[in-house]
């Protein structure tokens, strides 16, 4: 499965009622085009939803989102529309992340969940 420029990645998921913070990333190879971190408490943050991208093996700059629109324990939705510029993340309470492209591929064919989540779907359009 890949994501491409025009589509539109939707996640939905429960952080665990104790999460410290979890990601959704996205992708090729070892390089992440786009790392969404909610953070409850970990990293030195608190209630912090923190974008990066990693490539070559070290952390970009990062970006940090106004607002929190997650709880523990709580069902969230990401959707995530792919232009060739830039991703832009809507969050549940329809607040949106705007992050660049840095890698500036048009298909990236990696996605990963990490950390205290349980995704219940996903689907690209």
């Amino acid at each position: 499965m890949s994501f491409k420029v025009g589509q539109t990645l939707t996640v939905v998921g429960v952080s665990k009622p104790d999460a410290s913070d979890f990601s959704v990333n996205i992708g090729q190879d070892e390089d992440i085009t786009l790392h969404i971190n909610p953070r409850f408490n970990a990293h030195g943050d608190e209630n912090k939803v923190v974008c990066n991208s990693y490539q070559g093996g070290k952390w970009c700059e990062e970006v940090r989102a106004e607002g929190f629109p997650f709880h523990q324990g709580q069902e969230f939705k990401m959707v995530i529309d792919f232009t060739p510029a830039e991703f832009v993340v809507t969050l549940s309470d329809g607040s949106k992340i705007h992050f660049p492209n840095r890698i500036g591929a048009e298909k990236y064919s990696v996605m990963k969940f990490d950390g205290d989540v349980r995704i219940t779907s996903f689907g690209i359009k």
